[in-house]
């Protein structure tokens, strides 16, 4: 044996039965095996309950029944716009003293979107952006079958449309209570994104009455209040439901929060309760009929600085009555500037897509409780809604163009070959409202609005329709050159 090894093993040797006595003695105490379980975890919870419960633990969500029922109500929207031949003038040739019109063909465009049934005889919800302009729209269920659908009507304050098939016994979706919709609650979204077929997604509410501004852009008194959720949802699913764990129409997605176009982590809805009403008015009267306070309203987000400093905004609950008109509702009711209105139909408000929901859901005429503060004190009133018009009259679409003091028909097919104009409508009255306070004459032909051609007064009707930038091109018979006005459409 080497002697010179010795030390090194007896060492070894003292060790290992140190180890062993140490492990005896500790052996109450689980650090790497399973022999015993530690008497008090070595670690706590980040939040400790003293063994009282918080809320009943969430049970396993099931989505297989809704999913199944709610994809045989969903159909794919496929729109087409016609080729059209235009007549305008060449800017660069305009540069030269070159005025004359030219014709232009626009091609033909394709698009599509996803649309929900909701009666067995074939009313579809979808929204407004999708089926736009659109001069043929066509629509296919899961199965296959297609059918092409007529456009019953259109609202772009809240993005909705309604189409209507000749059909009976369709599979179709109830509408649910949005107002019930809870943070947190799961929720499927359906729908044809990327022109795939019927798919099925899942995800959270996080968030309700959000106000995004996608609707703004187009429109000057839009109603946003979107149902925010984190369910995937890519373009294509415009106009498709967003449904409940049971298997109701709780809203209609519309938008989704994107830097890329593309899905990015939340997509919005329309409250089926909006829905709901939007769609029964275009059904019975051809037109969503809004009743309106007659205030301009503002809330922490979109009161200016000074605002904010004058009205102490943030420190009261309400939305703020920033202006009034002088023959509206909330004047004649003796609510005045500087109020805060902090219920209306009691539901409390507190900021403007919450207020703009709650009016939404009333027509012109409706009698609703408005709950305000003055000075500091509570108030109550009565109010009587009131139309875009200042009355309470329904507005039906033939009498839209009266909204816009002007009496208009389309050009006859002697004029057109007259002309040369291959569509227009002419204002044969220009009246005393919007048009004539941006100086159109009777006798203006216009042609199109922000760059789409116009054929009919419908047509004019829904592209004027609550608009907000809008620009008028056409001509004057006899006159040379292409005319053009600015102007400011929807309600003060």
């Amino acid at each position: 044996m080497n002697f010179k090894l010795l030390p090194v093993v007896l060492t070894a040797a003292l060790t290992s039965v140190g180890t062993l006595f140490a492990v005896k003695h500790f052996a109450g105490t689980n650090y790497l095996g399973n022999t015993k379980a530690a008497t008090t975890p070595p670690v706590h919870f980040a939040s400790y309950t003293d063994g009282k419960s918080l809320g009943a633990a969430a049970g396993p969500v099931d989505f297989r029944n809704a999913a199944a029922a709610s994809v045989q109500a969903v159909v794919h929207i496929k729109t087409t716009v016609n080729a059209r031949t235009v007549m305008a003038r060449d800017p660069f040739a305009e540069l030269f003293g070159d005025n004359n019109l030219r014709q232009y063909r626009t091609p033909e465009q394709m698009g599509s979107g996803s649309g929900v049934v909701i009666s067995p005889d074939g009313y579809i919800v979808t929204n407004n952006h999708v089926v736009a302009n659109a001069d043929v729209v066509t629509v296919t269920f899961d199965n296959r079958q297609t059918a092409q659908a007529k456009l019953i009507g259109t609202d772009p304050a809240t993005d909705l449309a309604v189409l209507k098939i000749e059909q009976e016994n369709l599979p179709y979706m109830q509408f649910g209570n949005s107002d019930e919709v809870a943070l947190g609650e799961w929720v499927l979204a359906v729908g044809f994104p990327l022109s795939l077929d019927a798919t099925v997604t899942a995800g959270i509410v996080s968030a309700k009455a959000r106000s995004i501004g996608i609707n703004q852009q187009k429109t000057r008194n839009a109603i946003e209040s979107f149902i925010q959720t984190d369910a995937a949802v890519n373009p294509g699913n415009s106009g498709g439901p967003l449904v409940s764990t049971s298997g109701q129409l709780i809203g209609i997605n519309a938008a989704i929060a994107s830097p890329t176009g593309s899905y990015a982590g939340y997509s919005y809805a329309i409250p089926a309760n909006i829905v709901k009403k939007a769609v029964a008015d275009i059904i019975q009267y051809g037109k969503v009929q809004r009743g309106y306070l007659g205030i301009e309203p503002r809330d922490y987000k979109t009161a200016t600085p000074q605002e904010i400093a004058q009205y102490k905004l943030g420190e009261t609950k309400g939305v703020l009555v920033a202006g009034i008109s002088p023959d509206g509702a909330a004047k004649r009711a003796g609510i005045v500037v500087g109020d805060y209105i902090t219920n209306i139909g009691g539901v409390a408000v507190n900021t403007i897509p919450e207020l703009n929901e709650q009016l939404a859901r009333y027509k012109p005429g409706d009698n609703i409780t408005v709950a305000y503060l003055h000075a500091g004190a509570s108030r109550s009133a009565n109010v009587a809604l009131r139309n875009s018009l200042g009355n309470t009259d329904i507005i039906s679409p033939q009498s839209a163009s009266m909204s816009m003091g002007a009496t208009l028909r389309p050009l006859s097919p002697a004029e057109l070959k007259q002309y040369q104009a291959s569509g227009g409508v002419l204002v044969s009255d220009a009246g005393k409202g919007l048009l004539a306070s941006a100086n159109i004459r009777s006798g203006y032909v216009i042609t199109g609005i922000n760059g789409q051609p116009v054929r009919s007064v419908e047509e004019v009707e829904r592209q004027l329709d609550n608009k907000r930038n809008i620009q008028l091109e056409g001509f004057y018979p006899g006159r040379t050159g292409m005319y053009y006005y600015n102007l400011i459409g929807g309600n003060p």
